[in-house]
């Protein structure tokens, strides 16, 4: 999975997501170049929906069948 900044370059590529214990572990590289391993724990979770929303939630759901 790639994550694009606002000018379409590429910022970072997730090459796993995996649990450990109560967390969310996302591996990848910064910058194409710079290893990062990174860990989202439950109350940042639930802080990161109530951000999100229930329309884009919805959104980020259905984007799972939409056209690249």
């Amino acid at each position: 999975m790639k994550l694009y900044g606002p000018d379409n370059k590429e910022l970072m590529t997730v090459t796993a997501i995996t649990r450990e214990g109560n967390e969310l572990v996302v591996k990848g590289k910064i910058f194409g170049t710079m290893p990062m391993t990174a860990k989202l724990r439950p109350a940042e979770a639930r802080r990161a929906l109530k951000l999100l929303g229930w329309k884009n939630a919805f959104f980020a759901l259905s984007m799972l069948w939409r056209r690249g």
